[in-house]
């Protein structure tokens, strides 16, 4: 078994200037359907929801890289973070190239009005 972390934190304002110097096509190579819906749907507070997204993606990529053939194997659009019921984080990984192994990846988010903080440990047998 392989335990791994990242981390990864951003401000607020360098996702909020994205989103709104972007279109939507810029936005989904990033972020997947369900994460902009999520993220549109929270109000006055949806720059810290995706940047909280977008540091937990880095984060991600941090801990598998790793098992990765390259850093070009997975990009922002194959890891995605939503919330379930209880309204915790978790991560799919849509695609990826990591051998097959059996992977379990627990992430934490936070925000506040400036930044926007993700840590991510994944366990791979």
């Amino acid at each position: 078994m392989n335990v791994t972390v990242g981390n990864d934190i951003i401000e607020v304002t360098r996702i909020k200037d994205l989103i709104e110097n972007s279109d939507l096509k810029a936005l989904k190579r990033i972020f997947t359907e369900e994460e902009i819906k999520y993220c549109e749907n929270t109000n006055n507070m949806k720059y810290q929801h995706y940047a909280a997204r977008f540091a937990g993606k880095e984060a991600v990529f941090k801990a598998i890289s790793p098992m990765l053939k390259d850093k070009f194997s997975i990009g922002f659009n194959d890891i995605e973070v939503l919330n379930d019921n209880m309204g915790r984080p978790y991560v799919n990984i849509l695609k990826t190239n990591i051998n097959n192994k059996k992977m379990q990846i627990d992430i934490s988010l936070s925000h506040i009005k400036e930044y926007a903080i993700a840590t991510v440990v994944a366990k791979m047998e």
